[in-house]
């Protein structure tokens, strides 16, 4: 899995075009303010492992992000242009339901953006250190 989390001051998306026929439509974008925004790509290889591994290795990353940031709020996004490989959608939708759910047992506000689109993106991130994080999970 890779993941690049960003602490972002603003974050607005708007649903663009539907790539995936499967998913339930969705018109209206949202809003967010001072959050980390996790672009996420689950890659075939975590189907080697059970889904709760993997979501307890991301959601571990994400909430050491958020402490090093000060902040309570994470917006799940996948964005499956960091590795070549790719999980199933089945596994990846998976493991972002799985990281919603426990981020939010442990206090934390958070949302998805709509899977199995491209979105318009608008994003404010300051300049600093730990505002942007790289892994490999």
């Amino acid at each position: 899995m890779k993941v690049l989390v960003m602490f972002v001051n603003k974050f607005s998306y708007t649903p663009s075009q539907k790539n995936l026929d499967s998913a339930e439509d969705i018109t209206e974008g949202a809003s967010f303010n001072d959050a980390i925004l996790a672009f996420i790509q689950v890659e075939e290889a975590d189907e080697q492992h059970d889904a709760k591994s993997r979501e307890k290795k991301l959601v571990n990353h994400l909430k050491w992000a958020s402490r090093k940031n000060n902040c309570k709020k994470v917006i799940l996004h996948s964005f499956a242009h960091l590795s070549k490989s790719k999980a199933s959608v089945e596994f990846t939708k998976e493991i972002f339901d799985q990281a919603e759910t426990r981020l939010q047992n442990s206090g934390f506000e958070t949302a998805q953006t709509p899977f199995g689109y491209f979105l318009d993106l608008d994003i404010k991130a300051p300049g600093y250190s730990l505002a942007r994080i790289w892994a490999t999970l």
